[in-house]
């Protein structure tokens, strides 16, 4: 899996997620206020060390020295107390962000196009929605307040220096540039490797999302050794990023910490040879407190050394989620409408404002059928325009398509009809162009050339959600949810009564067989649907797609799957569905299609051949020889 390990824009990324925080800023605001009250809280508490040991020096008394200390406890309590607070606002903050960021992502991968998902791994998109934006949270909860408060304690531990002893402080800088030097070089082994690991960790996860979504198929070719081999393989790749991301980083910690007591010793030398000879006027109390904040110097360094790979991490995953949430949405450029005459005899109309087009150029393209019903007068006059009778008339109409707009057309200028209440079969061996057709009546994908009329209306005029609510679509490949039968049924049309999906339950054939289940509509599906039958799951599929009463029907191969005897079932429950609808059938079982007004034979993206079964058997051309055997339908 290709996936980048380091941010690309860095600027962009920080800028966009700057912005989700923004709806926050307010707790942000508060949040910084409390890191800066606890950099001051330990700031002086560290700095009542020169007074205190001052006091001792000079023998002052047991009052005084209380005094010292009790400033120095109410200190380190103020700031202990802050960041309690500070770091429980930065988990609410980063909680409701990630929560934002997951809640955009999500909904705008149901506008995407079916092209986005046939380019990316399902893998990749888990990942995204998972690892990076669990490591943006992360980042955001605890990273960005120990970011914050490490560079608001080290500026104040270097000014602090500088107040305390501008010539011990200067020593100390230069220490501190060579001990960076060192904490750079480790720092950056670790992050590469931490890359590294993060990269191989998402192709782990979309390796086991493949392989556990195939486990029919390994144990089909018993191949359980090649995939133990393979995950082997790319587990170890895993470890050992992850080996040499974790040593580097565990090295961090005692590379800091035995640099920082290098540098301690030296400036407490120096100090200590400084303060006796008095040459820069130090006295005991001042080189207590000098040492002290010299001790906490590589603190906040050596937390922003820690805190980088996850920084590092979760800006490369955000930038990840961000090229999703950038990513085009379907185009839909469509207007039409369909609405219901609810002052008439509740007849579903295409409705067409005056503006757009006339309804003359839909009648000449599927003759009179529109005189056959009209709107009334209170709709009419209600919302002027052309009102055309839905009925399910589709026509390709010179069309031609590639998936990756070459000129390796998958369909060449293929011109075909379908009049309401007809059912059309598609024949043709693998490739021909069958299920991209029916990609094409969805929209799923647009066609490059020609024109594909729905009732006259050229689809690309049509709005896509309602487009689509005029289709019912059984796959070959069913899916269904882990909740009852009745929501699977249900799904079909969310606002539908349990009356209309015990209807539809049995107009697909389907009510028998879930009355004698125990919990009869009320039965949970495990995933998929896996605790019943194959032709179970195709007969709720049918219910589905019959709910909304859809004038379109599209079976895309839905009984390849399943025996003679559970087709024959199917069967029937499909010609009760189909009755008085528009039906696009493909399928691999020429025994399903004789019964259909027209079989159209596909090759190479081209009709070759139309009639019905008899007709096509005469000619004794391709559709002869798959029926004969002289040639495989695949």
């Amino acid at each position: 899996m290709n996936r980048r390990s380091s941010p690309k824009n860095l600027g962009a990324t920080l800028k966009r997620l700057a912005d989700y925080l923004g709806f926050y800023r307010i707790l942000l605001v508060v949040a910084f206020v409390l890191i800066v009250v606890r950099t001051l809280g330990m700031v002086y508490g560290n700095y009542m060390l020169k007074p205190i040991m001052n006091s001792l020096v000079a023998g002052e008394g047991v009052a005084q020295l209380a005094k010292h200390l009790s400033g120095v406890v109410i200190g380190y309590i103020l700031a202990v107390i802050s960041m309690y607070i500070a770091g429980r606002l930065f988990m609410y903050i980063a909680q409701k962000t990630t929560g934002k960021i997951r809640k955009d992502v999500f909904e705008h991968l149901q506008t995407l196009p079916v092209s986005f998902f046939d380019k990316r791994q399902h893998g990749d998109l888990m990942s995204a929605m998972t690892n990076d934006i669990d490591n943006i949270s992360m980042a955001l909860g605890q990273s960005l307040s120990n970011v914050i408060s490490s560079i608001f304690m080290f500026t104040g531990v270097v000014i602090m220096l500088f107040v305390l002893s501008p010539t011990l402080a200067l020593l100390v800088m230069v220490l501190l540039f060579l001990m960076l030097l060192s904490v750079r070089f480790v720092g950056s082994l670790s992050a590469k490797a931490f890359r590294a690991r993060q990269t191989s960790l998402a192709g782990l996860n979309g390796f086991i999302e493949e392989y556990m979504s195939g486990q029919k198929v390994i144990k089909v070719y018993n191949h359980e050794k090649h995939v133990i081999d393979d995950f082997n393989e790319v587990n170890e790749q895993l470890r050992d990023h992850s080996v040499k991301g974790d040593t580097y980083s565990t090295l961090m910690f005692p590379l800091t910490g035995n640099l920082t007591h290098i540098l301690f010793s030296i400036v407490a030398i120096v100090g200590s040879v400084l303060t006796i000879t008095g040459n820069i006027g130090l006295d005991i109390g001042t080189l207590a407190s000098f040492l002290q904040f010299t001790r906490n110097i590589a603190r906040p360094i050596t937390n922003l050394a820690t805190q980088f790979n996850m920084v590092v991490a979760a800006i490369a995953g955000a930038e990840r989620v961000f090229e999703i949430l950038d990513a085009d949405s379907e185009t839909d450029a469509g207007k039409i409408k369909t609405v219901v005459d609810e002052e008439g005899d509740g007849e579903k109309f295409w409705y067409i404002p005056d503006e757009m087009f006339s309804c003359e150029a839909i009648r000449e393209r599927t003759g009179n059928l529109r005189e056959e019903c009209q709107p009334s007068d209170a709709l009419v006059e209600k919302n002027p325009g052309c009102y055309v009778p839905v009925r399910g008339d589709l026509r390709f109409v010179d069309v031609s398509f590639s998936y990756d707009k070459s000129d390796d057309k998958i369909l060449k200028d293929i011109s075909f009809y379908a009049k309401p209440g007809q059912r059309l079969a598609f024949v043709g061996s693998t490739g021909a162009g069958k299920t991209t057709i029916i990609n094409l009546i969805n929209r799923f994908y647009e066609i490059d050339s020609g024109h594909i009329y729905f009732d006259g209306i050229d689809i690309r005029e049509i709005d896509k959600a309602e487009l689509r609510n005029q289709l019912g679509i059984v796959l070959q490949d069913v899916r269904l949810f882990e909740d009852t039968i009745r929501e699977n049924i249900r799904y079909g049309k969310l606002d539908a009564s349990d009356e209309d999906v015990i209807k539809a339950a049995k107009a697909a054939n389907a009510h028998q067989f879930i009355m004698n289940l125990n919990d009869g509509y009320d039965t949970m599906l495990t995933t998929d649907g896996q605790n019943l039958s194959q032709g179970q799951r195709q007969l709720i599929s049918i219910a589905r797609a019959a709910l909304d009463d859809p004038p379109i029907l599209i079976l895309d191969e839905a009984t390849s799957s399943v025996d003679t005897r559970t087709e024959a079932l199917i069967g029937k429950g499909m010609d009760k569905i189909m009755q008085d609808r528009t039906v696009f059938a493909i399928a691999h079982r020429l025994s399903t299609v004789r019964g259909s007004n027209a079989i159209i034979v596909l090759e190479h993206g081209e009709v070759i051949e139309r009639g019905i079964h008899e007709q096509l058997m005469e000619l004794k051309g391709r559709y002869y020889e798959f029926n004969t055997g002289k040639v495989e339908l695949e």
